[in-house]
């Protein structure tokens, strides 16, 4: 009998110890929800995260506010994650992969890693790069492209929107894989690396499709490919440059990622709304516009596929020669 009572006690411990975290997981979300998001407001990934924001907030009841921490290479967001407190799973971080991959190469302030100080919840969607023409080219696809520079080698510009980003290491990845010999012409953002490439200062660049869509449609750029792993729905016409470089893969992912110590409850519930979120038709209406072919996959796929991200960003940051500075 006595034996049976310290069972019984025992297992009514034990029950009581679940009892906070199974109410927690209940009521959870149990006020706003926080996204932070390493750029500043108005660029490309602070309107998708708006876009997701005002999905998420119909799903669950709760407001969902962006905080912009652009700088350092994406280290003063993920800084901003890893020092939020309490870690109850009400703060994320919405990045792309290129970012969270590019930054520990270049920034020496970079010290977090994937699996450890970042948790992955949900992968949103890719954003294909292109690679783009001036009409003095000449140049109107990839093969063109490739037949030019290799004719004049050192000849060509290419502008990017930095050193270090992934329009960057993308044309360095393809250097490096076809040899080529064009130089590069580093500016601050797309914001002048895309009037540079229309005002015909550089011959190409690499670009996000929301920037240069309304100078294509204009005839004042050319699409030759993208440096997703294939074609896109959104440009059915346009191969990837896969299609010349086996396995040729820098479309950078969208994610939303969790500091330590964020509750699995939390993890799970963000994912699995998420997933939902981007099949609403005005979300990917939002989605679209912004560039983004939305995926929706839960932390397994988001830790795959920002492995594979990482390999193939260092593999180019080699190529290129990028130090931590």
């Amino acid at each position: 009998m006595h034996r049976r009572n310290l069972v019984a006690a025992a297992l009514m411990s034990g029950a009581s110890l679940l009892l906070p975290s199974v109410a927690a997981a209940q009521a959870y979300p149990s006020k706003p929800i926080k996204f932070i998001v390493p750029y500043a407001a108005g660029g490309q990934p602070d309107v998708i995260a708006r876009v997701l924001s005002r999905g998420l907030t119909d799903r669950i009841g709760q407001p969902v506010v962006i905080e912009n921490k652009p700088g350092a290479a994406g280290s003063a967001a993920y800084n901003t994650l890893l020092q939020s407190q309490p870690t109850d799973g009400h703060t994320f971080i919405v990045s792309d992969g290129a970012m969270l991959s590019i930054s520990p190469l270049i920034n020496k302030t970079t010290n977090y890693k994937l699996g450890k100080d970042l948790l992955p919840v949900a992968l949103v969607g890719r954003t294909a790069l292109y690679l783009v023409a001036h009409p003095k080219t000449g140049v109107s696809n990839l093969q063109e492209f490739l037949a030019a520079v290799k004719k004049n080698p050192g000849g060509y510009t290419y502008g990017s929107s930095g050193i270090g980003s992934n329009h960057h290491l993308t044309m360095e990845a393809l250097k490096s894989a076809l040899n080529l010999d064009i130089r590069h012409v580093p500016y601050k953002g797309s914001g002048q690396s895309t009037p540079a490439l229309v005002s015909g200062q550089v011959d190409f660049s690499v670009a996000a499709l929301p920037s240069i869509s309304g100078f294509v449609q204009s005839g004042q750029v050319k699409l030759l490919a993208s440096n997703a792993a294939s074609r896109s729905p959104m440009t059915p016409d346009i191969p990837p440059i896969a299609d010349l470089v086996p396995g040729f893969d820098f479309a950078p992912v969208l994610v939303v990622l969790a500091a330590p110590g964020t509750p699995q409850f939390a993890i799970d519930r963000i994912s699995r709304e998420l997933t939902e979120v981007v099949k609403n038709p005005d979300v990917l209406k939002g989605l679209h516009a912004g560039g983004v072919e939305p995926i929706g996959a839960g932390p397994a796929e988001t830790s795959r596929v920002l492995a594979r991200e990482v390999e193939a960003m260092a593999k180019a940051a080699r190529a290129a020669d990028l130090k931590p500075e």
